[in-house]
């Protein structure tokens, strides 16, 4: 029975280190929920023949197969269908913009003032007049860019004038533009068709990813066949 339980074990640490290699290299603390739902579950069902030898081995290798295949197919989907990857994902929240922290954003990601200050002193930002901006991301993480002046070897320690370009807006997500973002900017689908042209891209499909400043600097990258 000890030995049923060893095998049981071994076969199991095996299937999981294979799943996990072919899920992908995402850390724990940057697990979308998901993947984190997936990873509890996978724990759960994985321990049950490796505790109970009287269980055979497919009692936790089919669960952790099917959750694997259905992750997996998950994440496939979700690549393709932005609403879908906004519906389970959800989409990153700015609780700080040029200083001022937005408490409709806070309340709606259940983050407390304790909780903010903690994560911007993690960061080096101690004084919340010079956060440009403070943006939660979709796997948890809280990112910090200071003011043009306040960040490290800047145009304003160097006494230069710097222009403040803003936060760079995803206009293009995989193919697919994302209209609300432009109409933040204040562009259209005309100005996009126009700087298309200008990279030498004949349509949005063509595109991988690009992005767009308040001050109209463009990130573009095509999509690679």
């Amino acid at each position: 029975m000890v030995l049923k339980i060893v095998v049981n074990s071994v076969i199991m640490y095996a299937l999981l280190i294979l799943f996990m290699r072919v899920m992908g290299k995402r850390q724990l603390g940057q697990l979308e929920p998901s993947e984190l739902v997936v990873t509890i579950l996978i724990s759960e069902v994985a321990s049950t023949p490796m505790a109970d030898p009287t269980k055979p081995i497919y009692y936790g290798a089919v669960p952790v197969f099917v959750l694997f295949l259905t992750e997996l197919a998950m994440s496939l989907i979700m690549a393709k269908s932005v609403r879908l990857r906004t519906l389970l994902a959800g989409k990153p929240s700015l609780l700080i913009v040029h200083g001022r922290i937005d408490q409709a954003q806070m309340r709606r990601n259940r983050f407390t003032p304790d909780e903010l200050a903690e994560a911007l002193r993690s960061q080096g930002a101690l004084d919340l007049n010079q956060v440009q901006y403070a943006i939660l991301e979709t796997d948890g993480q809280l990112n910090v860019i200071m003011d043009p002046a306040d960040r490290p070897v800047t145009a304003g320690q160097m006494g230069l004038a710097e222009a403040d370009a803003g936060y760079p807006m995803i206009v293009v997500n995989d193919g697919r533009v994302l209209e609300e973002n432009l109409r933040l900017l204040g562009l259209d689908s005309r100005w996009l068709e126009k700087k298309l042209r200008e990279q030498g891209v004949s349509s949005p499909r063509d595109v991988y990813l690009m992005t767009v400043d308040a001050a109209g600097g463009i990130y573009l990258s095509p999509r690679q066949r």
